[in-house]
């Protein structure tokens, strides 16, 4: 019989067989694992099956790394353990084995990394040395989506250090202290705190490691309490990052084990109360940071009533004017180039509303054609712009894959403020700190990366892998989120 390394050179994702300990790779890298499964329901047509035989069908397996345990006939994570707990005694033996493996190589790894580490994260920038200090994080399998968020995420200054200058939470008690967490869907939701993973993983980025971020124990907290994002689909960005601030915002305001975490939110970020702007309740460093209001103003066209009402927002999604849907590329010549500014001037233009969406006019007491027009009211610290790239036809979801023209510095909004003559010079200019591209054909494929700037510098950031790039390379990109941080937010984050 063939051995189980035969089968494939990759060491990512091992799992083992809870059956006979045979070792493979997991479904996103050769699938081995779920291989050696199905290979075990063949019949035996040569052989008479014993009763044995028949229970013996190798469908459970463990994640060699987060040590989850997965049924692939059930084709779901599992908690339940055997009476004797045999599962956990398997956990515990491999970790036993890496703790000590660990142990044996951590001096042979510190003379290595004393040796090796400087040079090779040394790089060149305008003739000097520089240490490039970024962290990738590992694709899990296709969430892509969710690392280009989180990088982009822990490139904004203010939002990133409240997270990490939080007090680790301790979620575990007596004979569980101090072991590692399994997550699983079978838990419930009340021993997981999203808060406290993602701190974790802010904490992990920027710290120089050589070595890609296994956002494993986010990821599973992310499936315990958005099950929008269970199993291993190709995800889209944009509604990952809706989730996630609102879960964030959600949990900051309850606090966790007793402990109210908006107290903190004056102490650790500098934020006053009249920078904070309210969605669903109180304010936390979520809404203190992405929370902006805007003012939709309804017009009748018959009687001329107006109707007024002010919507908190923590981004603003912008469609694509359709007249520039088939320019593609930078440097394609049929017709005008499209702008960032095209497309908010197509979100705060009068606009004329279809007969689908008559108003309810109260003075007309029944539905009249009307007008409506956005202002904002007020403007957020980091103004979040979604390119919304993804329309449904009537019978699939196609993709805009029109290049859009976008500054680097200097975005004005001057212009879209219902009050402008009320803001300084400066307090309505915003600078970019991050991108999230989208590459490829549909929201259910393709992939996705992200740019961002850290210490005046930009990095490109592809799942595990992370490069240093230039400006040139990031205005050719095809945008699908911008981050854009307040000038006056950003001056005065540094001096903190």
């Amino acid at each position: 019989k063939q051995s189980p390394f035969m089968l494939c050179r990759s060491n990512k994702s091992p799992w083992v067989c809870l059956t006979c300990s045979s070792v493979h790779c997991g479904r996103y890298v050769n699938g081995h694992a779920k291989k050696h499964y199905e290979d075990a329901q063949i019949p035996l047509t040569n052989h008479k099956k014993t009763e044995k035989q028949e229970k013996v069908q190798h469908t459970v397996c463990m994640d060699c790394s987060s040590y989850s345990t997965y049924c692939y006939r059930c084709d779901d994570f599992v908690v339940n353990d055997t009476k004797l707990g045999l599962v956990q005694k398997v956990r515990e033996h491999l970790q036993n084995l890496e703790n000590s493996a660990f142990t044996a190589d951590r001096h042979r790894k510190r003379k290595l990394l004393e040796n090796s580490s400087l040079n090779s994260k040394l790089l060149k920038v305008n003739g000097s040395t520089t240490a490039l200090c970024a962290t990738g994080l590992r694709n899990l399998g296709n969430t892509c989506f969710m690392n280009a968020i989180l990088q982009s995420l822990s490139n904004i200054h203010q939002f990133c250090c409240y997270f990490k200058e939080l007090p680790a939470v301790e979620l575990r008690n007596g004979k569980t202290a101090g072991r590692r967490t399994y997550h699983t869907r079978s838990q419930g939701d009340n021993n997981v705190s999203l808060v406290e993973e993602f701190r974790k993983t802010l904490c992990a980025l920027w710290q120089g490691s050589q070595t890609a971020f296994s956002p494993e124990s986010l990821f599973y907290v992310v499936w315990k309490i958005m099950p929008n994002f269970r199993g291993y689909q190709q995800q889209d960005a944009h509604e990952f990052m809706r989730y996630l601030l609102d879960h964030l915002h959600l949990e900051l305001q309850g606090g966790f084990n007793g402990v109210s975490r908006s107290v903190i939110l004056q102490e650790n970020s500098g934020l006053s109360a009249s920078n904070k702007c309210c969605i669903n309740g109180a304010s936390t460093v979520v809404t203190a940071i992405f929370g902006g209001i805007l003012q939709n103003e309804v017009n009748c066209l018959i009687c001329g009533t107006e109707s007024r009402k002010f919507d908190p927002f923590l981004d603003l999604s912008l469609d694509i004017p359709s007249q520039f849907r088939n320019k593609r590329t930078k440097n394609q010549e049929n017709g005008p180039m499209c702008t960032l500014r095209d497309c908010l001037r197509s979100f705060t233009d009068l606009e004329e509303l279809d007969e689908t969406e008559l108003y309810m006019c109260h003075k007309c007491k029944k539905k009249q054609k009307s007008t409506k027009k956005f202002w904002i009211q007020k403007l957020p610290k980091v103004l979040c712009l979604h390119l919304k790239r993804f329309h449904w036809t009537e019978y699939l979801r196609n993709k805009v894959d029109t290049y859009v023209e976008f500054p680097l510095r200097d975005l004005d909004m001057k212009c879209y403020l219902l009050e402008p003559e009320n803001s300084g010079p400066e307090s309505c200019l915003y600078d970019l700190a991050a991108v999230v591209v989208h590459h490829g054909s549909g929201v259910g494929s393709g992939h996705y990366t992200a740019y961002a700037t850290h210490e005046g510098r930009w990095f490109h950031f592809n799942d595990s892998t992370v490069t240093l790039t230039d400006e040139e390379t990031v205005v050719k990109a095809k945008a699908y989120i911008l981050f854009y941080v307040d000038r006056q937010a950003k001056s005065g984050s540094d001096k903190l």
